[in-house]
């Protein structure tokens, strides 16, 4: 079962020609066709594309012509990155006439490091949920549990990625787009530093303001992989406006001390949450690193301030873009802009205040962090729910949906990197994973992080359904 490996498994089989790129594909496609009806991850398949490529692939290795890392894998891309020829649908009926003129640079970097694509996957409408539903393919459901969402807006790809119809792929996060998934689905999650991985060619366009929280970032079944696809994806990009000449580095964890947090803010989570944190806190203890118990100040409107930005300051563009064609749209691009119903748009003095007092919390939390370069804490209030949930119960009060990504958004609006590592189940079977954070250009540093956090926790199994 070729598709049950790691993708550096893969990697590593393919070169050393133990594994041969055509048996790979099959394998995926085989898998895909077997699950996907029930999960409904992929908007697009390019089946003859990858079959193609993968007898190239396959030939470049018995001739021995050189290889990049990810020679022969197959890898999906989400449905907000531009691949040429075919449209970026984004979920929304309004781009069904849409059609890319060239590949993203995510995709260009993909395929320049022998990537094979097998197809793009699921998003919300406009990208703008914590759930994957749209009007051109419906709702995509969780592998561990169909009746649960694999949450948003990078479900398509988490779905996929855990039901072995990918080894890996690339996502985007401007609220938790790529933690939420990876934590409700089972999988590794890495949201970079704005600029760190290109954007260029991602709708909506991930430029001023909206790339002050937006960026691309990679997905992956594990840390280690994670890692791959970040060596891959990352490096300066002139196209991307956010972008840095940040080399890559490699790091260790001597000195660094992790601060826990059971929650962010005293936002009240549920308690499985709290105790995958303190288990996760156990096992990195187990490696060496000291944990210590860490509550920041000064913080305290960053949720408020991210819901300004994300959700706010967008609403007139968004709702310019869909006028007179609002029937054409689904809840899940709707839902976030109704909140806005009734308010103002916000004045360019709001905004220039906003951005003042975002700036000052950054600051404040970063030189809190100067004693815990690495923080721990909640993936999310709540592990995967039910189809159109809204609200749940915690020892400490019910929560509503932006209580729930508390401990998500406020590294968007800070522009921190977060990676978020699969943990332990809940009593429903469903996956928990931690969070770890860290400040701007650190992506090293918590990727090592979480190499070893997975180390000391053991083998992580997928979904059962999806293991044979």
């Amino acid at each position: 079962m070729p598709h049950r490996l790691s993708l550096r498994e893969m990697a590593s089989l393919v070169q050393s020609r133990q594994l041969s790129p055509v048996e790979l594909v099959e394998a995926h496609l085989c898998q895909i066709e077997k699950h996907n009806r029930a999960i409904n991850a992929f908007v697009r398949l390019f089946h003859e594309e990858a079959r193609n490529a993968a007898k190239r692939a396959e030939q470049a290795v018995v001739d021995g012509s050189p290889t990049g890392p990810l020679h022969g894998v197959p890898v999906t891309v989400k449905d907000s990155f531009d691949i040429e020829g075919v449209p970026t649908l984004c979920g929304s009926l309004l781009r069904c006439k849409h059609v890319a003129q060239r590949d993203s640079t995510a995709v260009r970097r993909l395929r320049a490091a022998g990537a094979i694509i097998l197809g793009k996957t699921n998003t919300p409408e406009f990208l703008y949920n914590w759930e994957t539903d749209n009007r051109i393919i419906g709702r995509t459901n969780n592998p561990w549990n169909l009746e649960r969402t694999p949450g948003g807006s990078s479900g398509g790809e988490s779905a996929a990625i855990a039901s072995f119809c990918s080894a890996g792929g690339i996502g985007s996060d401007g609220g938790g787009s790529i933690r939420i998934p990876a934590h409700f689905s089972g999988i590794a999650g890495l949201k970079p530093t704005p600029g760190r991985v290109s954007a260029a060619g991602h709708f909506p366009e991930i430029a001023h303001p909206g790339g002050l929280l937006g960026v691309a970032g990679p997905m992956a079944r594990n840390v280690a992989d994670l890692r791959l696809l970040f060596e891959v994806l990352s490096g300066h990009d002139p196209e991307d406006p956010f972008s840095a000449p940040v080399p890559l580095r490699t790091t260790g964890l001597e000195g660094v001390r992790v601060g826990l947090m059971e929650n962010w803010n005293n936002v009240p989570v549920q308690p499985e949450m709290r105790e995958a944190v303190l288990r996760a806190g156990k096992l990195l203890e187990e490696c060496g690193i000291p944990v210590e118990p860490f509550r920041p100040h000064g913080v305290e409107r960053a949720t408020e301030v991210w819901s300004f930005f994300f959700i706010d300051v967008p609403a007139a563009f968004t709702r310019e873009m869909i006028a007179g064609r609002e029937s054409e749209c689904h809840s899940s691009g709707l839902e976030l802009l109704r909140r806005t119903e009734g308010r103002p748009e916000p004045t360019g003095r709001e905004i220039v205040t906003q951005l003042a007092i975002r700036d000052k919390m950054r600051a404040s939390l970063l030189r809190q962090m100067e004693k815990f370069p690495i923080l721990l804490l909640p993936a999310c209030g709540v592990a995967a729910w039910r189809h159109g949930e809204r609200r749940w119960k915690t020892p400490q009060g019910e929560i509503e949906l932006l209580e729930a990504m508390a401990p998500v958004t406020p590294f968007n609006l800070f522009g921190m990197p977060g990676l978020v590592v699969p943990i332990t189940l809940t009593s429903d079977k469903l996956p928990v994973g931690v969070q770890l954070v860290g400040a701007p250009w650190t992506e090293e540093l918590l990727l090592e992080a979480g190499v070893r956090l997975e180390a000391a926790r053991g083998p992580f199994a997928g979904p059962p359904e999806y293991l044979s």
